[in-house]
C-alpha cells in the first residue's frame, strides 16, 4: 500500500466513525418585510434614479404603447431593436414593419451596435437595488440589452418583488426546467464606469441609458 493510499484509509476510517454534526441554520442574509405595492414602487423608482436610470409610469398597455411612440419620436430613434416576446410585439404594434428590427439568428453584432434603441421585458423588478431581472433565451436577447446605445424595458407592476431573495424560487424553478437554455441578466441602471480621477462616464460597455416601462 503507498503511502498516498495509507492517508486516505486513515481519513475515511476516521470520518466513517464521527459522529453526525448538526449545521448551524441558514442566515437570512435579506430578511422579508413584505412592503406594499406602492412602497415598492417608491422604493424602486428611488434606486434607479440614483443610478441615472428612468421610469415611466403607465396606467395601461395603451398608455405605455403610446408613451414609447412618443419616446422614439422625441429623441429620433428611427428604428428599434426588439426581442421576440409578446408584450414587444403587442408595444411596437403601432409601428410601420420597417422602423422594427426584431432579434433573428445569427445577428452582425455591429448592426446591433447601430440601432438607437434595444427593447426587452423584464421577468421581475427588484425594488431594494432598481435593477430589471431580463430572461434571455438566446444570445439575440442578451445582446439586446448590451449593443444599443440605449435601453427600453417593459415590465408590469405585479412583476416588482422585494429583492432577489424574494423571486428566487421562481427564477430557480424556471433555470431547472429541462429545456431551458439562456441565462439571466440583471441591468441596474446604464452603464456606468468611472477612471482613476473618479469620473464618472456613462455609455461605456453597454447602453448609455436605460428607461423603464412601468405597465399598471
Amino acid at each position: 500500500m503507498s503511502s498516498r493510499e495509507n492517508i486516505l484509509g486513515r481519513i475515511r476510517t476516521e470520518t466513517s466513525t464521527m459522529a453526525e454534526v448538526e449545521r448551524p441554520p441558514v442566515p437570512e442574509v435579506w430578511p422579508r418585510t413584505n412592503p406594499s405595492t406602492d412602497e415598492m414602487i417608491e422604493r424602486f423608482i428611488s434606486e434607479i434614479e440614483a443610478v441615472q436610470g428612468e421610469v415611466i409610469r403607465c396606467t395601461s398597455f395603451e398608455d405605455a404603447r403610446e408613451k414609447l411612440a412618443t419616446l422614439l419620436d422625441e429623441n429620433d430613434w428611427n428604428t428599434i431593436g426588439a426581442v421576440e416576446r409578446p408584450i414587444c410585439r403587442e408595444l411596437l404594434s403601432g409601428l410601420p414593419e420597417e422602423r422594427v428590427a426584431w432579434e433573428r439568428e445569427n445577428p452582425d453584432p455591429k448592426q446591433m451596435a447601430q440601432l438607437p434603441v434595444g427593447l426587452v421585458t423584464a421577468g421581475k423588478l427588484l425594488a431594494d437595488t432598481g435593477s430589471c431581472l431580463v430572461s434571455c433565451d438566446t444570445p439575440e436577447q442578451r445582446l439586446m440589452c448590451y449593443l444599443p446605445s440605449n435601453c427600453i424595458v417593459a415590465a408590469w407592476v405585479e412583476q416588482l418583488v422585494e429583492h432577489l431573495p424574494a423571486a428566487w424560487d421562481e427564477v430557480r424553478a424556471s433555470a431547472a426546467e429541462p429545456g431551458r437554455r439562456g441565462e439571466f441578466v440583471i441591468i441596474t441602471g446604464p452603464s456606468r464606469t468611472a477612471d482613476i480621477e473618479k469620473i464618472l462616464i456613462l455609455g461605456v460597455h453597454g447602453p448609455k441609458r436605460l428607461i423603464v416601462l412601468l405597465i399598471d
